[in-house]
């Protein structure tokens, strides 16, 4: 008997080495099976990016998922080994820095890449492309979070040196100038640099800003603050659109044809019964914007409870980025319903876990860290799941750690590594407490006891 609890107590193989990994170990399940559905899905669903990309293959493309997911572990490795500290002090050096310095390259056509008929990538010699509103999500978050901490924690010790020695400046030290400088002013700034490559990315990501620095402690009228901002620039950006009919800020049109595809079907179908006439070339614009999300959802209704099988999916011959905007709908046609709720369930459960975590931290930095992460990767996948289910405007936002794209993969994992680190360190105390607790039953008890048991048995 005294073996079996020995067994027991140490754990051997490879349940030893998961008891030693510390961190919430739900985060680590979720992080792990959307992972798989990624590598099933990806492999399955890129017909259309091989036929797109010349002597590329599926498998090419699987290959280099696999590779992608390798980096993407290493980077959650990576990050999970790291002092919060650093990963504090590296957000507020390089969030703002990095997405200011990507959003520039875009605004000014340097080392820009057009995919998708939109400018959001950047390239610089033999490096792999940049999408930059990928990186700038988890950069601003990270970046909030760091901000809030030093506002409320007396930081922006610069500042008092500044006002010290420039006297006429004092005011900058006010409560209310550092929130205008370090929170309301770069989160205003980052939006209106979006605004002109993607009102729906622009809308999206300013959201998740503004929900961020809430959680970090800012009241209702802060929050008013930032979106009269943003409203003032969309204002602009739609006043620029409509002034020179639609030659400027033409990402404003895109987005207003997006929410009109309804009106757009009707017209198709009016024309195809020969209730209306239409220009050709226009007709075909119609039908060429219509196309995709009703794809879409034709694989829903074909996926039906069980779904085709992995591989049987017929739909992603029509639809052009099945493998991105549109993976839940093939994720739904090859699985079913049953995949379908499988998938909301993994980031339901993390919205779930992270809450968990946030009220086990003690740092103003930990608790808007990790909030901020799971909002922008859930809220997210439902986005993409709503738009995915025809409740919602087309927005090009993909799937979480499951739709393809590497600097989405990579950036994600970045923010997994960064919610298991502070999860580590926020369990940290409950774990010493738990070893440290007193058994339940006294050792001279439970010892004997069982020995006498064991020898009655015998």
């Amino acid at each position: 008997m005294a073996d079996n609890r020995e067994t027991a107590e140490d754990p051997k193989g490879i349940w030893r080495l998961i008891d030693r990994i510390q961190g919430d170990k739900v985060v680590w399940m979720i992080l792990i099976l959307l992972i798989l559905f990624s590598i099933v899905s990806i492999f399955s669903s890129t017909t259309q990016l091989a036929n797109m990309t010349k002597g590329v293959s599926r498998i090419n493309i699987f290959l280099e998922q696999l590779q992608m997911v390798a980096v993407g572990l290493g980077f959650v490795f990576i990050v999970y080994l790291m002092p919060v500290k650093w990963i504090r002090n590296l957000s507020g050096v390089l969030g703002f820095t990095i997405s200011i310095a990507l959003l520039s390259c875009l605004l000014l056509d340097i080392g820009t890449e057009e995919k998708n008929q939109a400018v959001r990538s950047v390239k610089f010699g033999p490096l792999p492309s940049i999408h930059v509103y990928e990186v700038v999500k988890v950069a601003m978050v990270l970046y909030i979070a760091w901000a809030s901490d030093e506002y409320k924690n007396g930081g922006f010790k610069f500042l008092r040196r500044l006002t010290k020695a420039q006297p006429k400046l004092a005011f900058l030290d006010t409560p209310l100038a550092k929130r205008a400088i370090f929170i309301y002013a770069p989160i205003i700034a980052t939006f209106a640099m979006i605004l002109p490559g993607g009102m729906s990315s622009a809308i999206f990501i300013g959201g998740i800003m503004a929900l961020t620095a809430f959680i970090g402690g800012i009241d209702k009228r802060d929050v008013a603050i930032i979106a009269t901002g943003i409203a003032v620039f969309f204002g602009v950006f739609a006043s620029i659109f409509y002034i020179s009919d639609g030659e400027k800020a033409q990402r404003f049109g895109t987005f207003v044809g997006r929410t009109t595809l309804g009106t757009k079907l009707d017209t198709v179908e009016m024309m195809l019964y020969g209730e209306m006439k239409m220009d050709r070339v226009k007709f075909a614009d119609f039908l060429n914007d219509i196309m995709q999300p009703q794809s879409a959802k034709i694989a829903i209704h074909e996926g039906g409870l069980l779904g085709k099988g992995p591989g049987n999916s017929t739909q992603k011959y029509s639809v052009r980025l099945m493998f991105s905007d549109f993976m839940f709908s093939f994720i739904l046609e090859e699985y079913g319903l049953w995949g379908g709720i499988l998938v909301m369930i993994l980031y339901v459960s993390l919205l779930a876990r992270g809450i968990l975590i946030v009220r086990h931290c003690d740092d103003t930095f930990d608790k808007v860290a990790v909030g901020g992460l799971t909002l922008l990767i859930t809220c997210q996948a439902l986005m993409h799941i709503f738009i995915n289910l025809d409740m919602g405007i087309l927005t090009g936002q993909t799937l979480p750690m499951i739709s393809h794209g590497n600097s989405s993969l990579l950036c994600f994992c970045i923010a997994f590594g960064v919610i298991l680190r502070i999860s580590k360190k926020a369990y940290a105390p409950i774990r010493e407490e738990t070893e440290a607790a007193p058994s339940l039953m006294p050792e001279e008890q439970t010892g004997p006891e069982t020995a006498s048991e064991t020898e009655n048995g015998k």
